[in-house]
């Protein structure tokens, strides 16, 4: 995964929540579109409106959840991310007129250009989600976390991209596989089945029964 643009986005105080307001999302979003293009040669159409309709869905969804933002506060950061993430593919505001010619590349970038080629669109939307976790993270925890080597590998892209075109919920799980989680492949997309929820509400309930 490629993260450069995670320190600029981590230099915005408050990020979690500023990314909950339409025009700080939209910046960031294009912020990381120009940073795939100078990294990959690959140029990108972003339709305003589809863009500003995954968010408001987005935003309309989360204002729902809030409320587990206490439970599991590094848990929910993912998922908050994982469900823009659906949203971004649901809506799918970005179009990515591959080049003829693929552009020269250092070495070290070789396996993510060819994932970048692969699924340009998917690429971007993942990028942006993963460098807005990441930057949160640091804001709040002080550290990123560590990315899987599934987030690098063609064969996982190839498995995301047919999977979560399908069904857009299917990116919740997989960006928590890229992050070092673990997917509920059967309900995705439902806070109450993520395994970091469940345990963090089953504590509080065992703290209450001890309370009483």
């Amino acid at each position: 995964m490629d993260l450069r643009l995670k320190d600029e986005l981590a230099t915005i105080p408050d990020l979690g929540h500023r990314l909950r307001q339409l025009r700080w999302f939209r910046a960031a979003f294009l912020a990381t579109s120009k940073s795939v293009t100078a990294a990959y040669g690959v140029k990108f159409q972003v339709d305003d409106a589809k863009l500003a309709r995954a968010f408001l869905d987005w935003a309309e969804i989360m204002d729902k959840q809030k409320g587990l933002a206490t439970i599991d506060r590094a848990d929910f950061i993912i998922f908050a991310a994982g469900l823009a993430l659906r949203e971004l593919i649901r809506q799918n505001p970005v179009k990515a007129p591959l080049p003829e010619t693929r552009p020269e590349l250092p070495t070290a970038d070789a396996s993510m250009a060819e994932i970048v080629r692969f699924w340009p669109e998917g690429f971007l939307y993942t990028n942006f989600c993963v460098a807005a976790i990441s930057a949160v993270y640091e804001q709040e925890f002080g550290k990123a976390p560590t990315i899987d080597a599934s987030a690098d590998d063609l064969r996982t892209w190839w498995s995301y991209r047919e999977n979560a075109t399908e069904v857009p919920a299917y990116a919740v799980a997989f960006l928590d596989r890229f992050l070092g989680g673990e997917p509920n492949w059967v309900f995705p997309d439902n806070a109450y089945a993520r395994q970091a929820m469940r345990l963090a509400l089953d504590a509080a309930e065992r703290q209450d029964i001890a309370k009483s």
